[in-house]
């Protein structure tokens, strides 16, 4: 078969001038995914040291190894926040100094963070009896993994840093099958168990205490549009999860008007639209969803005392 090579490039070449909306050329270089997916692995060395090293790190090693990675980091992290400044404003002229003063900011924030996957990993060990001991949970579980990449994509997506929070996130959704965007905030003794299929929005606002199982989506329920037809960002659209909250497997609750009150359960399949009240059990039950007061020991609520929650 006669397969000329200068056929195929011309082809291409067309193509590139025909399609023009999925080039990136004659432009400043974008952040590499491959530089993200390695400052990714060194950060959960540092969040979990003597965990993701490839061997073993001794208390007296730990200063110069801590020093050295932070230095590492700092300035590859440096560099591609550079590409993503010049990329989002071309006509801003400092983009260096910039990209290190975000850098500084985001490693004194580390000790904060690490004081908040402590208590991560308390509630997967809680809430598992699965789980044998700390070690496991950190080599082991998805969930942990990917709260910890979320918790430090938070701080560069609270630092207005473009591209790169999303890169980091994708990453470890790649890895987990777990898709927290970065812009969600998550309070203390956060678990996901198991993890596969969780999706949590950018707007979305977990309080302590929460426990998603697989599948769980805290979503948008519809998007709002301007006069031209066009999606309107930064507005409210995902759920706010109260403390104590547990959901069960392939839940779905949706809407940025949508609070799941505290210490509620939401069982499995439950697809929800509406907020519900503080210690509320919500469950699938002969294909109809049921609403029951957990604190009056499962009774049903009268039609007139049940929250409406859309059916």
């Amino acid at each position: 078969m006669d397969c000329p090579q200068e056929d195929l490039v011309s082809g291409l070449l067309k193509s590139y001038q025909e399609v023009g909306g999925i080039n990136h050329l004659d432009c400043a270089n974008l952040p590499s995914k491959r530089v993200i997916a390695s400052l990714c692995e060194d950060l959960l060395q540092l969040l979990f040291p003597g965990f993701f090293a490839e061997e073993a790190v001794s208390t007296a090693e730990l200063p110069l190894i801590t020093n050295e990675l932070v230095q590492s980091i700092r300035d590859r992290l440096a560099d591609e926040m550079e590409h993503s400044f010049r990329l989002a404003d071309p006509s801003h002229t400092d983009n260096r100094t910039w990209a290190h003063e975000v850098a500084c900011q985001f490693f004194k924030k580390f000790p904060v963070v690490r004081r908040l996957l402590q208590t991560d990993v308390e509630a997967a060990y809680d809430g598992d009896p699965a789980a044998k001991s700390y070690d496991e949970i950190i080599l082991a579980y998805p969930g942990l993994e990917a709260i910890a990449i979320q918790r430090l994509s938070h701080i560069l997506y609270r630092a207005g840093v473009p591209l790169i929070p999303r890169m980091m996130t994708e990453w470890v959704h790649s890895r987990t099958g777990i898709d927290i965007h970065p812009g969600a905030q998550i309070g203390s003794h956060f678990f996901i168990d198991h993890g596969t299929g969780v999706v949590i929005g950018e707007t979305c606002v977990i309080g302590s205490h929460v426990k998603l199982y697989h599948g769980v989506t805290l979503g948008a329920r519809s998007f709002q549009k301007d006069e031209d037809g066009h999606i309107v960002k930064g507005t409210k659209r995902h759920p706010n999860v109260e403390d104590h909250v547990t959901v069960y497997p392939n839940a779905i609750i949706l809407g940025g008007d949508t609070t799941l009150g505290a210490r509620s359960t939401i069982g499995a399949n439950v697809f929800l639209m509406k907020s519900i009240p503080p210690d509320t059990l919500l469950v699938m039950a002969d294909q109809v969803q049921r609403t029951y007061d957990k604190t009056a020991r499962q009774k049903p609520l009268s039609p007139d005392e049940r929250p409406d929650i859309g059916l």
